[in-house]
């Protein structure tokens, strides 16, 4: 078979270019392979001589000196669009399904059903979808507060928080009810290398306790009270408790929830005997206000959910003891987004929320 020579012609500028990348070690291979193609046609070598010389397929040789010839450099660049099978799915069809419909028999898209559906494989489903950032398979939970005082609210508890009173203390304040001591039917087996610990699904229960707990928000320490129940009188044990610990001359403001045990009347007597005690109340529905919220669920989280308690007072040493190591190197939760930036937010949310009722 004869080899056929091709003629190429080029500029300076293109001449310069190839060169550089037949010798460059910053450009791709690939492109330094083409280059010394194009380099060796434009001298004369035949298709054959510039394969062999090259390593490569004659055909090879002649498809990208015609790609250089009819599109120049940025033939060179870009590999040709491969053949094959046509893409037969849209990606923005897949998106619209999956963020506007539901399957027959299920509250949500899998990329079995998705790609059925679509007519598509389940691979190509799952590279729209990550693509998209799209995750059918997870939903979040959220609650807007219908509070008609929920900016006065807000404004008031974030106030004490990015601009503390002097001579006062801010305590963030409530219970975390029915704490149960769990202990587990069978022992578990620690955690070893290459097995994570194990634990049974079921437990023993051996009573509950309730945990009343104050978070000074300057300096992070916590007041901690466990009682049997959580009424009235329990709520009352624990304000004296704080009207104890907290130095006489220091006004107290506390950020609490509405629950009803708060504004009992006998509290509520309590409470104005003693002026230096100041109440500021979450709105409904909203106790991510509360930032003692955040020490209970470092409590859950790292002594209670993998703990074993055969008895209420095993489950109260354990927490009298997080506590406590708690205040030993207490550090504060900081406060950032400034009442303007959450009243946008929530309104926002409200919006979306009466659209999507609308339509």
């Amino acid at each position: 078979m004869n080899s056929r020579r091709v003629v190429v012609e080029f500029g300076e500028d293109d001449l310069e270019t190839l060169l550089r990348w037949s010798t460059s070690s910053l450009a791709s291979v690939r492109c330094a392979l083409r280059a010394n193609m194009v380099l060796m046609a434009a001298a004369g070598f035949a298709d054959r001589v510039i394969a062999q010389e090259l390593a490569v397929s004659a055909p090879r040789v002649r498809r990208w000196v015609a790609r250089y010839v009819k599109l120049g450099l940025k033939g060179l660049e870009k590999d040709a669009p491969r053949g094959g099978r046509p893409r037969l799915v849209s990606a923005q069809r897949v998106i619209e399904l999956t963020t506007q419909t539901q399957p027959e028999a299920a509250t949500q898209w899998s990329t079995r059903t998705m790609a059925k559906e679509a007519g598509a494989s389940a691979a190509t489903i799952s590279r729209i979808w990550r693509s998209h950032g799209l995750k059918p398979h997870l939903s979040k939970t959220f609650k807007v507060s219908n509070d008609i005082r929920f900016e006065e609210k807000l404004t008031d508890i974030v106030g004490l928080y990015m601009n503390p009173p002097e001579r006062a203390v801010v305590l963030c304040c409530d219970e975390k009810s029915q704490v149960q001591a769990l202990d587990r039917t069978q022992p578990g087996l620690p955690l070893k290398r290459g097995r994570a610990q194990t634990m049974t699904h079921d437990y023993k229960r051996h009573g509950t306790t309730t945990l009343f707990a104050a978070l000074n928000i300057l300096d992070g320490s916590v007041i901690s009270q466990c009682q049997p129940r959580h009424r009235h009188i329990e709520w009352l044990k624990f304000l004296k408790q704080i009207d104890t610990n907290v130095a006489p001359d220091l006004q107290i403001h506390v950020v609490l929830d509405n629950y009803a045990t708060h504004k009992h009347p006998k509290v509520l007597q309590w409470l104005a005997k003693r002026p230096r005690f100041h109440m500021h109340f979450t709105a409904t529905s909203a106790s991510w206000m509360n930032m003692v919220e955040r020490f209970f669920r470092n409590l859950s989280e790292d002594r209670l959910k993998r703990g074993v308690f055969r008895s209420v007072d095993e489950l109260i040493d354990a927490i009298n003891l997080f506590v406590l190591a708690h205040n030993e190197n207490p550090k504060p939760f900081i406060w950032t987004a400034s009442a303007r930036d959450i009243l946008e937010k929530v309104m926002r949310a409200k919006a979306k929320l009466n659209t999507v009722q609308i339509a």
